[in-house]
């Protein structure tokens, strides 16, 4: 035989080995996360399990035995946590910050963990690791007892839908493997948990660091007779019946490389579908058929939760990224406005009545916290009054989108039921939701018909509407100019309102105070007023000091393309302050008033206004005249519409 045969034989598959990988696949998956107070072990014990599961190479273990030495918290011993704390400020500190990943498998099961962190200003990253867990291990340091990290972690794994916990009392052997420490930390426990909603909780008594109850059992607790920690991971039923929920399946992306083949694909969120089931999209209830199933490797007759597939249906039916096909006998909900829990990661607060971007597993759509309901009080799970929720806080809120989503409740499926939020400037992550229930008031309100419509209003005043939105600091002429300009295009025969912001308090905003919470919802009621005024016909003149960026596009996104003009009145500062034309800003100064804009609140200056008026130097009749050339350089008729909008 020659050597090229040999080597082709030498490195053919094995049955044995197709035998492996077959088993392995065949495995079911766990995932979960390690959480708790600082200094629990939780990186520790997901280093040990590693290491008793056989996950370590021998040069990693060399590698961690150099590491410990020169990182670890251990005296001689290996430290296991060097195994999961992987940044350099982890190592420094000893401590976790960011959330890591592992994977690990026994003969039995795989598994994927998240290691969280203890610390409280990181609980927004132990909320992200909860968000795919099946289960949570919740670490108690047997010298320390319930903590209030530990209810904290315990409460947001509760609203994030885990329902069932081990809670692994660890470095029991610092307190001489004492039956009684474990059974006072276990009483506790249970009865702070007990109104939490978790299925099981499994009480282990353990050392992470010496491996006692973590994959072996431990000769120095001969009192403790249950399951190790593997066995028990191994073994507990969580949720797998995914399949068994209605079937859910979120359009990713609509495959059509051709003119011969229309499809759609995505992963199936739960629930099962076969060729030939009646499928309903979501959002407008139009029915079809499932004609095939597109896998990788060919055509099923059959698919289930988890799997990713692309559905060809029998109609032409409109199916775009962002709705959902469902089964006919049990829909989802289908609302602009629900109820949520709210888990916000951002420095800056969440203010009801800013917009943000709520984003779905495939839906996108502007949305607005319109009323926060209250705050959950981590600690004990009391509700309490708020005007907003600053990083790391948790809320029950009443939200409101721009258009209806298709979702349902989080508690029935928790990829369907949640969501996050952006920041509409920034693009960051500000913060995650759990969908409780539409709002009745959502079934209860339907768009009413009208046969009289803008262009309509528009044409009998012979132009064409527009919102002129003057912003700027208090003194910097704002209100005067835009008196002066109403006068110039009512004189012209022009039909025109003026909402001025002291003027509104008076009336429409006399609820609100300065808060950075109520200048939202200030400029938020006077921006659907502007929309209302515009769609009546009118030209729209704004007088307000709106001093945040988000809430001025806001109001631009309410308004049609081209009728929003944002005019920035620029003065500066010191000149404000000078003029000082109510005296606010000498009591502002002293102290004696409170969030007030340029002193105390922030003024975010326009970066590219449609008109900038810098007003140093100039008279506010020269600042009209400014505005009067900057309509007549658009040279636009009164009378009519074009591609453009505005005025």
């Amino acid at each position: 035989m020659s050597m090229r045969h040999i080597m082709a034989k030498s490195l053919a598959p094995t049955d044995s080995i197709r035998e492996y990988m077959a088993a392995q696949e065949k495995k079911s998956l766990l995932r979960f996360l390690t959480c708790g107070s600082v200094d629990d072990g939780k990186s520790t014990l997901i280093g040990r399990l590693l290491s008793d599961t056989k996950q370590i190479f021998e040069d990693q273990l060399a590698a961690l035995e150099r590491d410990s030495r020169k990182h670890g918290t251990t005296g001689d011993d290996i430290d296991f946590a060097l195994l999961v704390d992987g940044l350099e400020a982890e190592r420094e500190q000893g401590i976790t910050i960011d959330v890591a990943y592992r994977f690990f498998a026994t003969p039995k099961r795989k598994f994927i963990v998240a290691d969280t962190p203890g610390h409280e200003q990181y609980t927004r990253n132990m909320a992200t690791g909860a968000s795919t867990a099946d289960l949570a291990i919740v670490l108690i340091d047997a010298r320390q007892g319930v903590l209030r990290q530990t209810r904290r972690h315990s409460i947001i794994a509760s609203l994030l839908g885990i329902r069932h916990i081990v809670l692994a009392v660890n470095k029991i052997d610092l307190v001489d493997f004492d039956q009684a420490v474990f059974d006072k930390i276990v009483e506790d426990y249970s009865r702070f948990s007990h109104n939490l909603g978790f299925q099981t909780i499994a009480p282990i008594p353990m050392s992470a660091r010496y491996g006692d109850n973590v994959s072996s059992r431990s000769a120095n607790m001969q009192w403790y007779s249950g399951p190790t920690l593997i066995e028990h991971l191994e073994t507990v039923s969580v949720d797998e019946a995914a399949v068994e929920q209605p079937f859910r399946f979120p359009v990713q992306y609509v495959n059509r490389p051709n003119l011969d083949f229309r499809g759609f694909a995505g992963t199936i969120a739960s629930g099962s579908v076969a060729q030939g089931d009646e499928v309903v999209v979501a959002k407008s209830g139009k029915s079809s058929r499932v004609k095939r199933i597109v896998a990788h490797g060919g055509d099923l007759a059959q698919a289930v939760a988890g799997q990713a597939i692309t559905l060809v249906l029998d109609d032409e039916v409109e199916v775009s990224r962002g709705n959902i096909l469902v089964a006919p006998a049990s829909r989802p909900q289908v609302a602009d406005q629900f109820a949520a829990n709210i888990v916000w990661f951002d420095e800056h607060a969440l203010l009801p009545g800013r917009s943000y971007i709520l984003r779905t597993e495939t839906d996108q759509v502007s949305a607005t916290v319109t009323e926060l309901k209250y705050r959950v009080n981590v600690n004990d799970f009391a509700h309490e009054a708020a005007k907003s929720l600053e990083m790391n806080e948790v809320g029950i809120c009443n939200l409101s989108t721009r258009s209806p989503i298709a979702f349902d409740n989080f508690a029935e499926n928790r990829t369907t039921g949640a969501f996050i939020l952006i920041d509409r400037i920034s693009n960051a992550t500000v913060g995650a939701g759990m969908i409780l229930h539409s709002l009745r008031r959502a079934e209860n309100i339907h768009w009413q018909s009208l046969d009289v419509g803008k262009r309509g209003r528009s044409d009998l005043k012979n132009q064409r509407p527009a919102v002129f939105w003057f912003t700027g600091l208090s003194g910097s002429g704002k209100s005067t100019i835009a008196n002066l300009f109403e006068k110039k295009l009512f004189a012209s025969g022009r039909h025109t309102y003026i909402l001025d912001g002291d003027n509104v308090r008076h009336g429409l905003n006399r609820d609100l105070g300065f808060t950075d919470a109520d200048r939202v919802e200030n400029i938020r009621r006077v921006a659907e007023v502007a929309r209302l005024m515009a769609d009546a016909g009118l030209i729209v003149i704004v007088s307000f000091i709106s001093p945040f960026a988000a809430e001025r596009r806001v109001a631009r996104e309410l308004m049609a393309d081209g009728e929003f003009v944002e005019v920035f009145v620029d003065t500066p500062f010191e000149e404000c302050a000078r003029r000082d034309p109510k005296g606010l800003y000498a009591r502002a100064l002293s102290g004696e008033i409170k969030n007030f804009t340029g002193v105390d609140s922030p003024y975010e200056a326009p970066e590219n206004p449609e008109i900038h008026l810098k007003t140093l130097g100039r008279s506010a009749e020269e600042m009209v005249e400014a505005l009067e050339l900057w309509l007549n350089e658009r040279d636009i008729a009164e009378d009519q519409y074009d591609s453009g909008g505005g005025i």
